[in-house]
């Protein structure tokens, strides 16, 4: 009898103890999944649903239609023509640009101490994968359980690809010749690569109970604008228009750190014409559009997994691009079309929403910590969107928005205007976002606005200390 009232403990104890573990199990069943889609020189206005009546997006609209989308959403800028370093670099590590670069001074040296943003979610038990571009000083398979085709910051440009096209005639390089390597390198378009990853997880989280945490960065639409032909063919030269800011050279590039020579601005002939500018606009749509079929088969597997309905899933892009407007091609500068970017959130309990609150992209890093109930560090200096999203605030979580682009320029936005610093030419610029939104009409030597400009300049020198920005600025460098 004592025997068998032994037995039966053990039993309760071997029972109880099982239930305590598939109420674990159960629990860590209830932890959302983040997918976070990180597109690479998307400016803000490229996406259908957001207003772009000539790009095809159906993918990304379907997210748009069905989460919550800021309008208001920048990158800083850069310490370096690679804005997207930096701004991976905020990313991952949480911090403003420029701590931000200290961190990845650290990081060289493998003196960084702080865990990164996918090191949060491993050491709560997520499972952590991501495919495509990475370009931070520290790399992917340390930082990712799991890392596939790691991409570097661009794929290979050619020299024919730069300085193009002369002339209507000028079909040196085409986007769908595969002869020029780039995205095409190794034989399939590294878009659809990163696809082809996604479903393979996708297919291997049907045997775990364990959430993830995903990162798929694609290197599209940086150029080489690559895209298969079919895509190409989608916009014809005649449905797309010069940007209404269209110059055929920007008038301070020696000042901004720019001019002829830097790489980006290279891509097109200078000075620059109509034509060439809509054929690179051509190119870049495709290759958004490309990158959007793969999002629907992205999508489409995540749906297929089961695991949809309990996936938190983030899309933006590190910067934007100008892709002609002011003359310019590149994103080292501080308008609107390469400081901001498309940003938008779906998940559960998330319904369609516009929000104009002014933020960072990097906000994406604790909001997804915070949906996923992780603790937010200390260190992080960026704020959750959350509670915008829950109706919980509608205010910005920041006074005012702040850019910068090496020693050269710096920015400060808020309540509608924009004040742009080039230091070494004691140059200032001044916009009415409101009444300019292409930042075409330079209020900077207006007299009505002169206690605006001096008060937006002491403002932002103020920023730049809040920023631990190494660069000083002194009110006495520019006329006013």
């Amino acid at each position: 009898m004592k025997i068998n009232h032994l037995l039966l403990f053990v039993l309760l104890l071997s029972s109880l103890s099982c239930d305590r573990k598939n109420d674990e199990k159960v629990s860590a069943d209830d932890r959302p999944n983040i997918l976070f889609i990180f597109a690479d020189d998307q400016s803000f206005n490229t996406i259908h649903a957001l207003g772009n009546d000539v790009i095809k997006t159906p993918n990304l609209d379907r997210l748009v239609n069905n989460g919550a989308t800021f309008t208001q959403s920048f990158n800083m800028g850069g310490w370096n023509g690679a804005i997207c370093v930096a701004s991976r670099a905020m990313m991952f590590t949480g911090r403003t640009i420029w701590n931000a670069h200290h961190a990845d001074s650290l990081m060289k040296v493998n003196q960084y101490d702080s865990p990164l943003w996918s090191q949060l979610f491993e050491n709560e038990g997520y499972n952590t994968y991501m495919s495509g571009k990475w370009h931070i000083t520290v790399a992917a398979d340390q930082v990712f359980g799991d890392a596939r085709h790691i991409r570097p910051g661009m794929p290979n440009q050619t020299e024919p690809g730069y300085n193009r096209p002369l002339s209507p005639d000028d079909q040196n390089w085409l986007p769908w010749d595969t002869t020029f390597g780039g995205f095409w390198k190794g034989g399939k378009h590294w878009s659809e690569i990163v696809a082809d990853d996604a479903e393979a997880f996708f297919e291997s989280v049907k045997t775990t109970d364990d959430p993830f945490f995903m990162y798929l960065a694609f290197n599209a639409p940086h150029d080489p604008r690559q895209a298969p032909k079919e895509f190409v063919d989608m916009y014809p030269l005649e449905d797309i228009a010069v940007p209404p800011n269209f110059l055929e050279e920007y008038p301070y590039n020696e000042d901004m750190g720019s001019g002829r020579t830097l790489r980006d601005e290279r891509l097109a002939p200078f000075p620059r014409t109509e034509h060439a500018v809509k054929v690179h606009l051509q190119e870049y749509y495709a290759s958004i559009t490309h990158m959007d079929a793969q999002i629907g088969r992205i999508l489409a597997q995540l749906e297929s997994s089961g695991e949809l309905e309990n996936t938190y899933i983030f899309f933006s892009a590190d910067h934007g691009l100008s892709v002609g407007q002011h003359g310019l091609l590149g994103k080292q500068n501080m308008y609107e079309h390469s400081i901001r970017v498309p940003l938008v959130v779906n998940g559960p309990g998330i319904s369609k929403s516009e929000f104009d609150a002014e933020v960072y992209v990097q906000d994406i890093m604790p909001t997804a910590l915070s949906y996923a109930e992780i603790e937010i560090p200390d260190v992080v200096e960026f704020n959750s969107l959350q509670p915008i999203i829950n109706g919980e605030r509608s205010a910005s979580f920041y006074n005012q928005i702040f850019g910068c682009y090496t020693s050269k320029q710096r920015m400060i936005r808020h309540d509608n205007f924009k004040l742009i610093a080039y230091p070494s030419a004691g140059i200032l610029r001044l916009f009415n976002l409101e009444k300019d939104p292409f930042e075409m009409n330079d209020l900077a030597n207006e007299p009505e606005f002169q206690d605006k400009k001096e008060q937006m300049l002491t403002d932002l020198i103020d920023l730049q200390k809040e920023m631990n920005d190494p660069f000083t600025m002194q009110i006495s460098q520019f006329s006013l």
